[in-house]
């Protein structure tokens, strides 16, 4: 591997249309290109890891593709989603509703080491 993203999307969310798409693009094609990549869904971004949410929306009216297929898209070229654990709590989820996309959950801690012990890049959304 040539290195690692982290994409943290907290502030795109199912609300924000167009705005889903630079975050999910780069991490597919960053991926493409041979980096490790993971998307950490927090805060209101997190309700695109629940089953029937990223299925129903699309990037803007002109958009044919639905968020889902642009995340099933970027998870088959490598990318890795989590969705923040406290956010389950906050919009009502489990486990159990989490797409089949999202590899699980990741809290702060975990995420705070990960960044401060690894040579990675982040960007944030």
């Amino acid at each position: 591997m040539a290195g690692k993203l982290v994409i943290i999307m907290a502030n795109s969310g199912p609300g924000t249309g167009i705005e889903l798409g630079p975050p999910l693009y780069q991490a597919a094609t960053a991926a493409a290109m041979d980096y490790e990549v993971e998307v950490i869904c927090t805060a209101g971004a997190s309700r695109l890891m629940k089953k029937g949410v990223a299925e129903t929306l699309t990037l803007s009216d002109a958009s044919e593709r639905t968020v889902y297929e642009f995340i099933k898209d970027a998870r088959a070229a490598g990318v890795v989603f989590y969705c923040c654990v406290p956010n389950l709590h906050a919009f009502d989820m489990t486990e159990a509703d989490l797409i089949p996309e999202c590899a699980g959950l990741m809290g702060g801690a975990r995420l705070i080491e990960e960044l401060m012990e690894s040579d990675c890049r982040v960007l944030s959304y």
